[in-house]
């Protein structure tokens, strides 16, 4: 594929603004072609208006319509063969076997959605018959999950596949029948070309309606800002800084209809290593836990960048974790505005009264390269400044010694919201922490016990979520086939006669759907 460096409105490329970037290789800080067209104001409407006009008959698509769409979408996808994963590793500096596993992850994620539409009983269809003979009478009511309508998608850097384009935003969008504008990440714009192509054409071939997918190009905040604020846009989804996020959730909420925004922002995925855990096993923990922390460079929003532990006898678990860190060479970040705040995050936390650089790893000249870094401070310095907890984007974390068990629990009480929080265990220590353990049920979505948060399954059960400042919103997940939930919305139909009913809440039941009937869970 030929990129264009356009925009893509409905089923045609677009070209009509004045402004335009190109992508950079961290690796060498290169150019590369072509050039890409930021979207003017009048693009970025219409392919919102398009997808307004969409949503009537995208809408109504069944379960097996959509679910071919997200496979065809798949197809496509792998159809780009190698060039996308080579686009992808010039914009990205991610290595092949990386980008690669994305890949497959990216198109079973549409797949995985595609065999939830075909089961249907998501919509959660729920039916109370009525009964004349009460008195007063009961009425026929039923209700089922129904599309909100037009969904802007802001795309994440740090997953130019799996978190972009065809990522779980947009395909849990278009899988509860919501046509999607996806704003495309500046720093991967030929990839998300290349995937916004394939989506089109399997739009094309399925027969979905001019508008169900469109994206747009830009480098500046205009063009994201313009999706937010259209009165067209029903929802937003975003995965980025909490900055960013923070910003998109401020003007959708000012708007004079104000939508919800599903945004995962930041997150440092405390890890807690409990006493008898740190005896058993402390050099494995260091081991794993420093490839957890430099895994992808440190560029996860599941990177474990805080680590509480009581000390054994010997204390010297930040010296097994150093040694550890230290054996990485320095990766390549996703783009110079990544390094930068990096290193101004490494900076400020070096600069903190109370707290030590044990680690400071070996810089490397010429690209966006950054090393791992490992601080310490004890529990009173973490106690009195909730700077502490802010996430720093990068290979760094941060270790809190902590003397005793109501220190423990009190550091774990004073945490925001995370998108997971990891403790390191013994079958004795669950028991004497279970205090701990509830807590932390509060303070995340995920919940782990001996391992690692870097590691995201694309499964039903997934919660990738948790409450403020980790998202916007506590009670959602981006990942999984319950994300579906976000850009749906309850609708009850009150003595609808049968012919008028949805399918799905219809007395013959022709989808066969599980469905609550007067209380009961039935087919």
């Amino acid at each position: 594929m030929e990129l264009s460096g356009k925009n893509i409105i409905g089923n045609r490329l677009s070209a009509e603004g004045l402004i335009t970037f190109q992508a950079e290789n961290p690796a060498t800080m290169g150019k590369l072609q072509p050039a890409f067209y930021e979207a003017s104001e009048k693009e970025v409407w219409a392919a919102i208006e398009l997808a307004a006009i969409a949503f009537s008959s995208y809408r109504k698509k069944s379960g097996e319509e959509k679910a071919v769409f997200l496979e065809a979408i798949a197809d496509e996808i792998m159809a780009l063969g190698d060039p996308l994963i080579e686009r992808c590793m010039a914009e990205t500096g991610l290595p092949e076997a990386r980008l690669r596993n994305e890949r497959g992850r990216t198109v079973g994620q549409l797949r995985l959605f595609a065999g939830y539409l075909r089961d249907g009983s998501w919509v959660d269809a729920r039916i109370d018959t009525a009964d004349p003979s009460r008195t007063p009478p009961k009425v026929d009511i039923r209700s089922m999950q129904r599309p909100l309508g037009p969904v802007g998608v802001f795309g994440a850097s740090n997953f130019p596949l799996a978190f972009s384009v065809a990522g779980g935003d947009t395909t849990s969008a278009l899988a509860a029948g919501c046509p999607v504008v996806f704003k495309a990440h500046p720093a991967h714009p030929g990839t998300c070309e290349m995937v916004g192509r394939a989506i089109m054409e399997a739009a094309r071939k399925t027969g979905m309606p001019e508008g169900t997918f469109s994206m747009v190009h830009g480098k500046s905040t205009a063009v994201g800002l313009a999706i937010v604020r259209h009165n067209l846009i029903k929802a937003i989804g975003f995965t980025g800084s909490y900055r960013g996020g923070k910003a998109i959730f401020d003007v959708a909420n000012s708007r004079p209809v104000p939508i919800p925004v599903y945004a995962e922002m930041g997150s440092t995925n405390p890890v807690f290593i409990l006493p008898e855990a740190m005896k058993e096993r402390k050099e494995n923990i260091a081991r794993d836990l420093a490839a957890s922390v430099t895994l992808g460079v440190g560029q996860f929003c599941t990177n474990p960048g805080l680590v509480f532990y009581q000390p054994d006898e010997e204390n010297n678990f930040p010296t097994l974790l150093s040694t550890n860190l230290k054996t990485g060479a320095a990766g390549v970040m996703l783009t110079s505005y990544i390094q930068e705040a990096y290193r101004a995050g490494v900076e400020k936390l070096a600069a903190t009264p109370g707290v030590q650089t044990v680690l400071k790893g070996e810089a490397t000249t010429g690209g966006c390269y950054a090393p791992a870094y490992l601080f310490l401070t004890n529990a009173d310095t973490f106690l009195n400044d909730t700077a502490l907890e802010e996430e720093v984007f990068g290979p760094s974390t941060l270790a809190v010694n902590v003397d005793t068990r109501s220190q423990l629990l009190r550091a774990a009480r004073q945490l925001g919201g995370h998108l997971t929080a990891t403790v390191h265990a013994t079958e004795r220590d669950m028991d004497d922490y279970q205090d701990l353990l509830e807590i932390l049920e509060q303070k995340a979505g995920r919940v782990i016990i001996n391992g690692y948060p870097t590691g995201v399954e694309v499964t039903h059960a997934m919660v990738h979520g948790g409450p403020f400042p980790a998202t916007t919103d506590s009670r959602t997940t981006s990942v999984g086939t319950d994300a579906i939930r976000r850009f749906t919305r309850p609708v009850c139909y009150q003595n609808f006669p049968q012919r008028l009913l949805p399918e799905e809440l219809q007395d013959e039941n022709p989808r066969g759907i599980w469905r609550l009937l007067n209380g009961q869970w039935t087919k």
